[in-house]
Formats: C-alpha cells, sequence, structure tokens
C-alpha cells in the first residue's frame, strides 16, 4: 500500500466511523509522512472541506471525498511535499478505488494548484471557525474567555504538529523531560528497550507533584492507561519498601489495560498491580475490594480541548452536550473515588480539558457536597502561556 493510498484508507475510515486514526496508522517505513498527512488533514478538515467545495458542485463522499482532502492537504498546507507528487500521487491512489472518480480528483487538484494563492487569499478573510479549522461553539467559548488574539494564536497552535518528550526518573544527573528531535523514532532513543524513560509532555508534571506520592504509600491511580502517569508515580515511590507500600492501576477497557501492562512491563514497574474497574458504577463497592488509600490520582476522560494538537480529532467530537455528560461522568468518579481516600490523605483531580465545567466547577460541587475536604494546590496550563500540553490539576485534601 501507498503512504498516499493509506492515508486514503485511514481518512476514509475517520470520516465514516469517527475512530481514532492513529489507532489506523500502520507501522511502515512510510509512517511519519503518513501520519502528518492524516493528522494535518484531520486538523485542518473544516479548511479543506471549504476549500474542495470551491471546485466541486458536490461534495463527494469516501474514498473519493478522502482523496480530495488528502491532495488539497498537500496542496494547501505541506509546503515540503512537491506540487507534482501532491497532485499525481493522489491521483493514482484514487485510482485504486475507482478509476471513474480518479478524474475528478484530477481535475480538481490541479485547479486548485493553478489558483492556490487565489484560495489562500480568499481564506484569510474567511471567518474564525473556517480559517482556523476549529468548530465554532469552541471558538466562541474561548473568544469569552481568552479574547480574539489569544483564541486565535490557540487555534493556531492546535494546527500545529506536538513535540515529542520522554520523561525520564527524578534525578538529579537528568533532566526531567527532553525533547526527542522531530523525525526520530521513540523505539531507536538508546535505552528504550530497558525503560529507561517514557513519552510523557511536561504538562503531566502539574498533577504528579500535586499528588507527592512517597514510599511507603498506597496510592491509587484511578483512570491508567496508557500508563505514562502509572509509570512516573512508580519512579517517585520506588521498589516496595513495606507492606503498606502498595501502586494500584486501574482503568475500564481491557485494550487500554492491555498497552498498560506492556508499558509496566518495559520500564520495570512489575510491583505495580493493574485491574479492571468501572468508576462510574454506583453500585461498585471498591473500598471493600481494594480498600484506601493515601494519595489518589483520578486523570478523568475529558473533552481534550488542552490536546488537540496531539488528538486533532477531539474538536470535532466536541459539543456542549457531550461535554456536560463527560463533566456528570467526572463528577460521579470523583464522589466513588472519595470513600476510597484515607483521613489526611490526598486526591488530586487533573484534566487535558481547558473548559471550567470540567475542571474549576467539579472541584467547586465536591466541596460543597464535601465540606471535609480542602483544596490546598491547583494547578493550570493554558498552552499559549505554558507551551506545553493544556492540563488542569487540583489537590484535594480530607480532614483528619
Amino acid at each position: 500500500m501507498s503512504s498516499r493510498r493509506e492515508a486514503l484508507f485511514v481518512i476514509t475510515n475517520w470520516m465514516q466511523t469517527k475512530s481514532f486514526p492513529a489507532r489506523l496508522i500502520s507501522d511502515s517505513p512510510d509512517r511519519a509522512f503518513v501520519t502528518d498527512l492524516v493528522y494535518t488533514t484531520v486538523r485542518r478538515y473544516r479548511t479543506l472541506d471549504w476549500a474542495v467545495r470551491k471546485f466541486v458542485k458536490k461534495m463527494p463522499q469516501g474514498e473519493t471525498g478522502a482523496a480530495l482532502l488528502t491532495g488539497a492537504c498537500q496542496i494547501l498546507f505541506m509546503p515540503d511535499v512537491a506540487d507534482y507528487a501532491a497532485v499525481n500521487e493522489s491521483v493514482e491512489a484514487a485510482k485504486m478505488a475507482s478509476k471513474k472518480t480518479a478524474g475528478l480528483v484530477n481535475g480538481v487538484l490541479r485547479n486548485m494548484l493553478r489558483q492556490r494563492d487565489a484560495v489562500l487569499a480568499d481564506l484569510a478573510n474567511q471567518p474564525p471557525g473556517i480559517r482556523l479549522s476549529h468548530p465554532d461553539a469552541l471558538i466562541s467559548r474561548w473568544l469569552g474567555r481568552f479574547g480574539a488574539d489569544e483564541t486565535a494564536a490557540l487555534c493556531e497552535l492546535n494546527n500545529t504538529p506536538a513535540e515529542t518528550f520522554l520523561a525520564y526518573p527524578p534525578s538529579p544527573d537528568h533532566p526531567p523531560f527532553v525533547l526527542l528531535p522531530r523525525g526520530t523514532r521513540v523505539e531507536n532513543v538508546p535505552d528504550y528497550t530497558e525503560g529507561a524513560f517514557i513519552v510523557q509532555d511536561p504538562a503531566t508534571s502539574a498533577s504528579i507533584d500535586l499528588l507527592d506520592a512517597r514510599p511507603g504509600m498506597r496510592v491509587l491511580d484511578a483512570c491508567a492507561a496508557p500508563g505514562g502517569k502509572t509509570v512516573q508515580i512508580a519512579w517517585r515511590m520506588g521498589p516496595p519498601a513495606s507492606e503498606n507500600h502498595a501502586l494500584v492501576a486501574l482503568d475500564l477497557h481491557d485494550d487500554r489495560l492491555a498497552t498498560l501492562r506492556a508499558s509496566l512491563e518495559r520500564t520495570r514497574q512489575t510491583w505495580v498491580t493493574a485491574a479492571r474497574a468501572d468508576l462510574t458504577d454506583e453500585t461498585q463497592n471498591l473500598r471493600e475490594k481494594i480498600g484506601v488509600f493515601d494519595r489518589i490520582l483520578l486523570d478523568a476522560p475529558c473533552s481534550n480541548t488542552g490536546v488537540l494538537r496531539r488528538r486533532p480529532d477531539a474538536r470535532w467530537r466536541w459539543t456542549a452536550k457531550r461535554m456536560k455528560q463527560l463533566a456528570a461522568k467526572q463528577y460521579q468518579m470523583l464522589e466513588n473515588l472519595l470513600p476510597l481516600l484515607a483521613p489526611g490523605g490526598r486526591l488530586v483531580y487533573s484534566t487535558c480539558s481547558l473548559e471550567h465545567e470540567e475542571n474549576r466547577r467539579q472541584i467547586t460541587l465536591l466541596r460543597k457536597a464535601h465540606p471535609e475536604t480542602t483544596c490546598v494546590a491547583v494547578e493550570e496550563r493554558i498552552p499559549t502561556r505554558s507551551h506545553t500540553d493544556g492540563a488542569f490539576a487540583c489537590a484535594l485534601e480530607r480532614q483528619s
């Protein structure tokens, strides 16, 4: 399968099923290019749809539509791709689906190439949602909070590829996070197999530092997969030093648990207990099953609005209704976990969302319902200010 053919397949599948694009990209020699093409197409989807519609009477569906979008993406937003390759290779990829519609793809892309400057000039005059390729509702929220300039900067940042950082165990001889040069495969970094590091953005330090897990504690990572934060906690705790020393990592989905266990295996943290649990189940008495903990981390499922560079498809799933549903799930998790917190213990609630309803409002509601809890610290990362992923973390302590 050619690289553009694979990208066409992934985009077609994404448009039809809304599945996660990253899970469909194969580990081929062209993985870097395919990933760049797929992610840029998803990020710029609204802009690309607008641009293609300038050259067709009706937007084609299926693989033909995907071929037009990926071809337009290369012409408009991937300057390192040669023009002839952007058109010819996209047409060849489309031919594998249908020789009949490949003619349409050829005509549209050649017209777009000839009129590229005019298309980009017209794009500059479009409303922010089209120009910056974000949902109007999300832009409206951010305008009210951040203002026009920072909202535009945040959207532009979301449309750029994210950096890859390697996180290392705490050590005076090594920085905690190291930027990986672009184009370097993580698996090729020395000591990868030995588990010397994990892939994590520096924003994750907000929740890990607030958790303050130490040797001899009982610690719960409540939504642990894929396991990056679990490994960071394990590094800070060290190997079991007493009977009370334990780290339990929970997740709902079996496939994600498999990824978590693989991460623990590679980093030599096999002493950590990984198990399945549904934290939204009100009838499940977790305290009887796993006991109480000195530290609990709830890195809750959220709308991902702080990590739209890494999860570009998340912006197209965002709606106020879905965010409200997520907020209800987050609060139920908090309610179910609070009984597991030992007196004097600390619970850290974190998300990678920028939205008030998923962050500070959750803490306000919980403290109102549970006055025995105290908010001792809050950390927030806004990508345009922190130059990291977006993150929110709040440390709550239960009075003894």
